[in-house]
């Protein structure tokens, strides 16, 4: 048996009718940017993060970028995020000319640890990134008890968690700034590039508005300096149909991960997600642990199933972040989860069949490798 990392067929062929419809629709009228049905879809994306503001953008790049731009975050500031996420993440914050600060994570959620949050505060700190990495929400109360403190901003990278509850609230909605991304292999995913920003501050809203449009107010009155980076009315197309069926495949996700965790209970060396009772996990990614990680992936590789590292190098340890002065050890949980994390095959329409085989493949591949 072949089990792909990702199979999207069974979600395309659920929507594409109604897609190519809305796209003829589009190439009829020729409104490819800002279009009615771009407005529409952020309107509804808004909603459905229990928000009162959203505005689209090129990129879930783009969105972190703009929305610390719109907090004037600049050269001299410090923002705060966990050691262990995409380059993205920290990208987004070189961009403005502002201090990446690391933290390392929780062992459990792989989320940033709140508990080690005040230590990396200064009075140069200007924002909190909690990531909600695979798609469980981080420990919000906690992380926006101490930004509250000391009077600092959070911006949510949203980017793999799209429909998550925390305490009953969507994610996005948790912090000043929520900010998602639609890379075609999200849960949410256009058919290109698109990301979006989520607020329910007006203050942000307006200046999101103006910065993802060239700093304009109106066509010819460029207020500030701004960029190129908005969402296609094409994307936005997508986008909007998907939605309609983001809670349903959601929660086909999360009961393929909670048999993924039956299969795996009993399998000696292979520690599955951890799910907190007080939020909920759409498994954008099913990541575990296993030691001998490298040698275990090529070993379900080879017998046909898709595996990949969610991340193997944490941000302290990449070359390009060389100059901020980390070393290894500084941030052990992190280290300790990227050499040892692995993501196995999850979409919404995985079977329990497909899901044995690799579970099978998993046990016989640790075992093989320990030598039991």
């Amino acid at each position: 048996m072949n089990v792909p990392f990702i199979d999207f067929s069974e979600q395309y062929n659920t929507v594409k009718d109604n897609i190519n419809s809305g796209l003829q629709a589009v190439f009829q009228k020729g409104n490819f940017i800002l279009g009615e049905e771009e407005k529409n879809f952020e309107q509804d994306f808004a909603t459905f993060c229990d928000a009162k503001y959203a505005v689209g953008v090129n990129s879930g790049t783009d969105a972190l970028y703009l929305a610390l731009s719109a907090l004037d975050i600049k050269a001299g500031d410090e923002v705060i995020l966990p050691a262990h996420t995409f380059i993205a993440t920290a990208l987004c914050i070189s961009y403005t000319g502002a201090k990446p600060v690391l933290v390392d994570i929780e062992d459990q959620t792989y989320n940033l640890d709140p508990n080690k949050l005040e230590e990396a505060i200064s009075d140069k700190t200007r924002a909190i990134i909690p990531v909600h990495l695979y798609g469980q929400p981080a420990n919000m109360d906690e992380i926006r008890a101490v930004a509250k403190k000391h009077n600092v901003a959070v911006i949510e990278d949203a980017c793999q968690a799209h429909g998550a509850k925390y305490k009953g609230t969507r994610v996005g909605s948790l912090g000043d700034i929520g900010c998602f991304s639609f890379y075609p292999t999200k849960s949410l995913g256009a058919f290109g590039d698109g990301g979006i920003v989520v607020t329910n501050r007006e203050d942000v809203y307006k200046k999101v508005l103006m910065l993802r449009d060239y700093g304009r107010k109106n066509r010819y009155d460029h207020q500030i300096k701004g960029y190129n980076s908005r969402l296609d009315t094409v994307q936005a197309v997508v986008l909007a149909e998907k939605l309609k069926y983001l809670d349903q495949w959601n929660e086909m996700r999360y009961k393929a991960g909670l048999y993924y965790k039956e299969q795996l209970k009993d399998v000696e060396g292979v520690t599955a997600p951890v799910i907190k009772d007080d939020r909920t996990h759409v498994f954008q990614t099913f990541a575990i642990r296993v030691q001998n990680r490298d040698q275990v992936l090529e070993e379900m590789k080879g017998k046909g199933v898709g595996v990949l590292i969610h991340y193997p190098i944490p941000i302290h340890l990449q070359e390009a972040y060389q100059e901020l002065g980390y070393t290894k050890g500084d941030f052990p949980v992190s280290e300790q989860v990227a050499d040892t994390i692995l993501s196995l095959p999850m979409f919404p329409h995985i079977s329990q069949e497909q899901i044995r085989y690799v579970c099978q493949v998993l046990s016989e591949s640790v075992k093989q490798l320990s030598g039991v």
